[in-house]
């Protein structure tokens, strides 16, 4: 006959140490939290559980995961609406930074069916302040274990408050890199493509054009008044002023174009196709309808080359639009240009 040895409860160091390589290594914030509250119940032989992570902006206690939970429990109970002033013991101990424990868990959803709880709400250090970032709830089948075994749990909420600030911290970083994209490929005044982007998408379509043997037009758009607005009601004005005109653009050209800010008051507009002068002519028209600032009303000039018999590179479509916007200018502004090709 084989006896079986009696199975061994992990000790507080090693699973203090399973806790700390969870939250290293973990690359999903849930997984992570349910380890901590795994190990955590694991510590105090609870038989449930769950953590909650703060939203300080719309002041809430979100269900991130549970143990022993039912599903219909976890939706009944999934988050705790107006937690800085909440009566509910999650939001209390989040408030208190405390410790809290229960004899009754009637006041608590998430632990319905057990007798007992403990909540130790997720506190880090930041900037010389505390900071809550959460709750874990722990759920007891009788009455509570003693205050020495209930600390044993309390460095697992400190590491599941880590994992919180860790996710938080990859997100802010996430987030400021895509700024920084957006950054490298829009403008940032009035949203639409830089003339990093805009000069890219022009190389692009030359060389498919070419291929397939096509046209585009390249038109540059100029603002008629920009330096007077500027100059009589200032810079916000001014920025006002190229906002409108890059909305009412950016909602007047077809999907296969590409529009975007090209200098101080210019726009550009790449457009693949015949009927380029079509789509110029509709955005002069465009503009002039919108309200004007400051008194002054908004126009622009447009200057259009085509491609391939204005030019069958940037430099030469660029330079062929420059001379069409000119010549719009002098002509009185608020209108669409096109010359001749030089030498026909």
């Amino acid at each position: 006959m084989t006896s079986q040895k009696p199975l061994r409860r992990r000790t507080d160091g090693q699973l203090f140490a399973t806790a700390a390589a969870a939250v290293a290594r973990a690359d999903d914030l849930d997984d992570a939290l349910a380890e901590m509250l795994g190990l955590a119940a694991e510590a105090v032989a609870a038989v449930r559980g769950a953590v909650y992570i703060a939203d300080h902006d719309l002041d809430v206690l979100e269900l991130s995961v549970t143990l022993g939970v039912d599903e219909q429990t976890a939706e009944e109970a999934g988050a705790v609406e107006d937690a800085s002033v909440s009566h509910d013991p999650l939001a209390e101990a989040a408030r208190s930074r405390l410790p809290a424990t229960m004899d009754d868990t009637g006041n608590l959803p998430i632990l319905r069916g057990a007798e007992t709880g403990l909540v130790l709400p997720l506190v880090i250090r930041r900037d010389g302040s505390d900071v809550v970032l959460g709750a874990m709830a722990l759920g007891f089948a009788a009455t509570l274990p003693s205050p020495e075994v209930l600390r044993a749990a309390e460095p697992l909420a400190d590491l599941a408050a880590v994992a919180v600030e860790r996710a938080l911290a990859l997100s802010a970083s996430s987030e400021k890199a895509d700024w920084y994209d957006r950054l490298a490929y829009t403008d940032l005044v009035t949203g639409l493509a830089n003339k990093r982007t805009v000069d890219q998408m022009l190389e692009m379509e030359i060389v498919r054009a070419g291929r397939q043997g096509a046209s585009i037009g390249v038109a540059l758009l100029e603002m008629d008044c920009l330096a007077e607005i500027q100059r009589g009601s200032g810079n916000a004005a001014g920025d006002q002023a190229l906002k409108r005109v890059a909305q009412v653009l950016a909602g007047s050209v077809r999907l296969v174009d590409t529009v975007g800010r090209y200098g101080d008051d210019r726009f550009i507009l790449v457009a693949p196709g015949p009927d380029a002068m079509i789509v110029v002519e509709r955005l002069v028209q465009a503009v002039a309808t919108l309200p004007p600032i400051e008194g002054r009303p908004l126009a622009v000039s447009a200057g259009l080359a085509c491609f391939p018999e204005d030019g069958r590179s940037p430099d030469e479509l660029l330079a062929a639009a420059e001379r069409a916007v000119a010549e719009a200018h002098s002509n009185g502004g608020n209108r669409a240009t096109r010359l001749a090709p030089i030498g026909s």
